[in-house]
């Protein structure tokens, strides 16, 4: 099945990418085309801007070779966009749901990143000593959210919000100091008070952070 849906949704995007090419990392219309209809609808909540992903990006890989993983990463969107503007690091995307998982391979292959990867498991089954900084536009609150989930291919509950806070919280106060961390539209109960603030948009859904 998913094999033959990557297949399809490939032949599609390079069939388009010519004339999408001159906007794709700048227009958010023109990358959201990548993807079927049902994914573009999606993308004002569920996937991050290009401008937030360029921000983000270019904090997150401060040096080459930083190794940035995305947790919850959907159909890839914020790890193309990085793996554009900074190509001397390494994006990858962890995320549970198979059908977004292929999507996001998809795309890689139209849109050419080598430097960015994606992983098909839930985010507690990944070793962070595995990467350097960490991208979080706040997947768990589907769990919270009865009225604007992504799909029903997966399940939700608030003890799972809790759990996978809790999880994500103690993983990042485990990092060494300097770690760098950038959350989107949180409540910021999985970051650790070891992480300080350097950088906040003007609405304060954008936080930068450091680990002391």
């Amino acid at each position: 099945m998913y094999r033959e849906t990557i297949n399809n949704f490939t032949a599609y995007s390079f069939m388009d990418l010519s004339s999408l090419k001159p906007a794709l990392f700048t227009n958010n219309t023109a990358f959201d085309w990548l993807y079927p209809e049902r994914v573009q609808q999606l993308s004002r909540r569920h996937w991050t801007p290009i401008s937030i992903a360029r921000q983000a990006a270019r904090f997150l890989a401060d040096a080459p070779g930083k190794r940035v993983l995305d947790i919850g990463s959907g159909v890839g969107k914020f790890c193309l966009v990085g793996a554009h503007y900074c190509p001397e690091a390494v994006f990858y995307g962890v995320e549970q749901r198979p059908e977004l998982y292929h999507y996001a391979q998809a795309a890689k292959l139209a849109v050419q990143k080598n430097n960015a990867h994606f992983i098909h498991a839930n985010f507690t089954e990944l070793s962070f000593d595995d990467f350097d900084s960490f991208y979080f536009y706040n997947a768990f609150f589907e769990n919270l959210d009865d009225d604007d989930r992504i799909d029903h291919q997966i399940e939700y509950s608030v003890s799972l919000y809790t759990y996978y806070t809790r999880y994500l919280y103690k993983m990042l106060d485990s990092r060494p100091s300097g770690t760098r961390l950038v959350t989107f539209h949180s409540f910021e109960e999985e970051v650790p008070p070891s992480y300080q603030t350097v950088q906040i948009s003007d609405d304060l859904m954008l936080k930068m952070w450091i680990k002391r």
